[in-house]
């Protein structure tokens, strides 16, 4: 990616929608899973847009995308020591052009959409359910998975304008359905 490209990013009015998707997005990943506030701290991530990112975090392809970063206290030698951070970085000039682009999508249900996903992914990776780095058919399978864990957890909440959403993430939906019918029919098969 080249430095000093002028990229789009959320204005303040466009901020406290996404601050507000963020919250709502954490509480539903939260009641989801079942888990205590202490057990969504322990998840040990952040969420930041492109004025917090710094070069490296920011990707054209995507609208998110988490940097884990491996931490470990200053004078220890011992590698239990050592944390995973998730860091989910918000790409704010994809998002915007998205919700230009489409003209039935909302800001704010697309920003829960997509936080909810990326704490999906930051969950699995915690609960080892899924490794970081993975081939790219494997990660090709894990964001189908994780697209529909999404919508079944957004199904539920009752998010004004989540249907176009939906609509636009159809294609995973489908992959999903069709992943789902292929082990059907192995089970069938064996």
């Amino acid at each position: 990616m080249a430095e000093g490209i002028e990229r789009a990013k959320f204005d303040s009015q466009q901020m406290a929608a996404v601050n507000q998707a963020v919250g709502v997005a954490e509480e539903l990943v939260s009641n989801f899973y079942k888990f205590s506030n202490s057990q969504m701290r322990q998840l040990n991530y952040d969420v930041k847009t492109a004025s917090q990112l710094a070069p490296h975090e920011i990707v054209e392809d995507h609208f998110a995308q988490i940097v884990r970063y491996h931490a470990q206290k200053r004078d220890s030698l011992l590698e239990t020591d050592a944390a995973d951070f998730y860091l989910i970085c918000l790409q704010d000039h994809a998002i915007l052009a998205a919700v230009e682009r489409f003209s039935q999508l909302r800001l704010y249900p697309f920003m829960v959409y997509i936080v909810c996903h990326e704490l999906i992914h930051v969950v699995r990776f915690r609960r080892f359910l899924q490794h970081f780095h993975v081939p790219a058919d494997e990660r090709q399978l894990e964001e189908i998975r994780v697209h529909h864990a999404t919508r079944e957890m957004l199904k539920k909440a009752n998010i004004e304008a989540m249907e176009p959403v939906f609509t636009f993430y159809g294609k995973w939906q489908e992959a999903f359905e069709q992943m789902d019918e292929i082990m059907v029919n192995q089970d069938d098969a064996t």
